[in-house]
């Protein structure tokens, strides 16, 4: 029987920011692409909301000026507060954006808006049924009981990843990490604050400052710190009443929603990213920081390494296969492992002052401490000599042109 030809080149399922920057990096390579979400957008994305330097660098790559959303919020200062209470003030450069918080209704919505206007075909409200992998392309059952056939799937559908539940019968995992978020208003903090108390560690509280006297809280811990819902609602509740968050967010804070928590997978493993034709991007590959728990610019980056190696390596899996995870070692694999190394020296307090102590020695210690934590340069770069370069810790944030 004659092999039957698929339809598209890629299908992408979910339209988050590893989905629409696959398709849109499909789109600039002239691949035939359909990205399919079963929500409808605008929708809300629970998260921290903060964008890094990476993130901002690499949404300036796919073509969206964040600061042009209504929601965003610029980040020149944060304040880091230790398990005993020590503020370390860590500024950043000035004349482009190296940090930023803008909420994930806005800007997953205008990410979906870009790949639309670079003509990449996206099916809201239409989820995943099933996939089967055959020899030489994918059928995906699309809800509604429509097939599309592709010659390969680029799994951009979150943690419980409908493409991986398709595909294999293992239980789901429930994350590395837990976290809980709340959007308040009255909000006195104009500065990004991070958090680390005593009983979270590694984990962390944080208040994300938005525009209008709005912020975005919440905190984050290591499975096993607290292992049920009602465990980390009793201590989000608690966190709330302690002297120093309430400090920074002032007497006039009110919740504007309600509290919401998710499951955080910061834990890459090279042998999922890829089965049979399925190539797993974003939190469906578990590449999120495990240090901070930042994920957007992970999403990107691996969205688009994965229909690079789709171009890239030929018609064959295997190749396919073997450039992807090549493309996220060398990009991602060897930071992921050093942050998961530094998070041991977080989880405790001796290990979290001393950390903080060492930031704060200089002014340079302050401003480049900053910048590693807002992902700069590659956390293991010092690791890593092959990746240094002229220029490499004197970078432009992003949008530095039209600052």
């Amino acid at each position: 029987m004659a092999p039957v030809p698929a339809d598209i080149d890629v299908l992408v399922v979910g339209a988050g920011p590893a989905g629409t920057a696959a398709g849109i990096e499909a789109a600039r390579r002239g691949l035939t692409a359909v990205v399919v979400d079963k929500a409808r957008f605008p929708r809300d994305k629970t998260c921290g909301d903060g964008l890094t330097t990476g993130a901002l660098r690499l949404l300036e790559e796919v073509g969206l000026d964040a600061r042009s959303l209504p929601g965003y919020a610029s980040v020149h200062e944060t304040v880091v507060a230790g398990p005993d209470g020590r503020q370390l003030t860590l500024p950043l450069p000035r004349g482009a954006e190296y940090a930023g918080v803008v909420p994930r209704v806005e800007l997953d919505a205008a990410l979906v808006g870009l790949a639309r206007d670079r003509g990449v075909e996206i099916r809201e409200g239409t989820g995943l049924a099933g996939v089967e992998m055959r020899a030489d392309h994918t059928v995906a059952e699309l809800d509604g009981g429509e097939p599309v056939r592709a010659r390969f799937v680029v799994a951009a559908d979150g943690h419980y990843s409908a493409v991986r539940r398709s595909l294999r019968a293992d239980a789901p995992n429930l994350g590395t990490w837990h976290a809980f978020r709340q959007y308040f208003t009255g909000v006195r903090a104009e500065r990004l604050w991070v958090l680390f108390e005593e009983d979270l560690l590694p984990g962390y509280a944080w208040v994300f400052p938005l525009p209008g006297g709005r912020a975005n809280v919440g905190f984050g811990v290591l499975r096993g710190s607290a292992t049920t819902g009602k465990e980390l609602a009793t201590m989000w509740r608690g966190l709330l009443e302690r002297p120093g968050l309430r400090a920074v967010l002032g007497p006039d804070a009110r919740p504007a929603e309600s509290v919401r928590a998710w499951p955080i997978p910061a834990a890459l493993d090279p042998d999922l990213l890829v089965q049979a034709r399925a190539l797993f991007v974003g939190d469906a590959a578990g590449v999120v920081d495990p240090l901070t728990g930042e994920g957007i610019a992970q999403a990107i980056e691996t969205g688009m390494l994965a229909v690079r190696a789709i171009d890239d390596a030929g018609p064959a899996p295997v190749r396919v296969a073997a450039a992807y995870r090549r493309s996220v070692h060398h990009h991602l694999g060897r930071d992921l492992r050093f942050a998961t190394a530094l998070q041991r020296v977080l989880g405790s307090p001796r290990g979290a002052r001393f950390a903080l102590r060492a930031a704060g020695l200089t002014a340079w210690t302050r401003r480049n401490f900053a910048r590693w934590m807002f992902e700069d340069y590659p956390r293991a770069v010092v690791l890593t000599p092959e990746r240094w370069r002229r220029g490499l810790f004197h970078q432009p944030g992003a949008y530095a042109e039209s600052a």
